[in-house]
């Protein structure tokens, strides 16, 4: 049924999510957010720690909202809205320098990908030549194992998101796991003969 625009402030956070749904009516965006810009706001900056760039993210979040609130099935919002925030203040942070953090994880999981001999030491193999060594194998692997990896170990993503984002069960992404990072020793160690 639809409302007049003077009804949205009575309408409840699953009725106005239903009203912008059927009529995409961004008015139910700027209720949204009249209610809830303080509550993000407090969730950007336990993340960020700096009033601005949580005025920001919280104006990011909103902009966002117009197609995702589109897609997906909302049960209670303002939970839903908090791990918004909370994904969007993360992601930020692994988007500012992707191939930086990439050859920090790299540092930080390389026991779990090979072996500790003569090519990890810089006298032998230069950062970058043993980042693209890496690069490599991980493209070599099979498509199940290169993404849980490429998820899991580079982009920092939990077990529950890696299944989440890939439609594999908990047990697929943790075998998809333990079996890429044996083939990456093994395509290493050959690499390495």
């Amino acid at each position: 049924m639809f409302r007049k625009r003077s009804d949205f402030t009575t309408m409840s956070d699953n009725e106005l999510i239903a009203h912008y749904k059927l009529y995409e009516d961004k008015e139910c965006i700027g209720e949204l957010y009249k209610r809830y810009t303080g509550f993000t706001y407090a969730v950007c900056l336990k993340y960020h720690k700096n009033s601005e760039k949580a005025r920001e993210a919280t104006l990011e979040i909103f902009e966002e909202l117009i197609d995702k609130l589109l897609v997906h099935e909302v049960q209670n919002f303002k939970s839903w809205l908090h791990t918004v925030a909370r994904n969007h203040c993360l992601l930020s942070f692994r988007s500012k320098k992707y191939e930086s953090q990439f050859i920090d994880n790299y540092k930080k999981y390389q026991n779990d990908f090979m072996e500790q001999d003569k090519i990890l030491y810089p006298d032998y193999i230069t950062k970058e030549e043993n980042y693209k060594e890496l690069e490599k194998c991980i493209n070599q692997l099979k498509d199940e194992q290169r993404n849980c990896i490429v998820l899991f170990y580079l982009q920092n993503k939990s077990y529950v998101e890696v299944a989440e984002i890939t439609g594999y069960t908990m047990k697929e992404v943790k075998s998809f796991l333990q079996n890429g990072k044996r083939n990456l020793k093994i395509l290493m160690s050959e690499k390495n003969e």
